[in-house]
């Protein structure tokens, strides 16, 4: 299977007044299309800054990441190709759900018609819907949530980078998140997921174990699709 991202012996480190943190140290990782790896690991193991550093919003101090086999950054790649759910999810309040989610859409010049078709598809799997008119601050966090999840697979990413993305949800709409992970990599994407989520690394092909900013451990996940496909909660 071809490469798509590879991060090769990557170091980053932060200051935090006197203290120097290893946020990694030496992570080598490689993902390819049509895999969904989770990344597991306890609170301050890196697992945020990978996904930083794989997004290209931060630059490793030591290593190399490069997209498609190509050196450099992956920034270097479309910046349609990768997309990000970060913690922290970054909506803008003054605009709608909608309008949130047909953002990157509208910043790659789609047609209004094609827009808005686009929107709904989003928004009804992911029980968007009924609140496509409703600013972020009218919104739960769980729905937040869903909101920046839609908004990050709007243009159908080559690689999404998810950061606890079922850490709100219910059990039922935990599963409307997994399923659309799913679809993505069905449609031969590649997701890595960072969580603590039983049910989510239920459907990882492979899963990236991380403590104190290092990889300790990789395993094949249980690819246990079959749970989404027939409606069920995976739990």
């Amino acid at each position: 299977m071809s490469e798509l991202l590879a991060l090769s012996r990557v170091s980053k480190s932060y200051r935090r007044g006197p203290e120097e943190i290893h946020a990694l140290r030496d992570v080598t990782l490689v993902l390819r299309p049509g895999e969904l790896v989770g990344l597991v690991g306890p609170s301050g193991s890196g697992k945020s800054t990978l996904l930083m550093v794989a997004a290209g919003w931060e630059r490793p101090d030591e290593g190399a990441v490069s997209w498609h086999g190509e050196g450099g950054a992956p920034g270097g790649a479309p910046w349609s190709a990768i997309a990000l759910v970060p913690q922290r999810l970054g909506l803008v309040d003054e605009l709608t759900v909608a309008e949130n989610v047909a953002m990157p859409l509208r910043l790659a010049g789609g047609a209004s018609s094609e827009i808005d078709l686009r929107t709904d598809e989003l928004l009804a799997p992911l029980d968007l819907a009924p609140l496509a008119q409703r600013r972020p601050s009218e919104t739960s966090l769980g729905e937040q949530q869903r909101t920046a999840m839609a908004r990050a697979l709007a243009l159908r990413p080559a690689l999404l980078l998810a950061d606890e993305p079922t850490g709100h949800q219910d059990a039922r709409r935990e599963v409307l998140v997994l399923r659309a992970l799913q679809d993505l990599i069905v449609a031969g994407s590649c997701c890595l997921l960072a969580t603590h989520n039983p049910a989510a690394l239920a459907v990882c092909s492979r899963v990236v174990v991380m403590a104190d900013g290092a990889i300790v451990e990789e395993r094949g996940g249980e690819a246990n699709l079959d749970l989404l496909l027939w409606g069920r909660d995976p739990r």
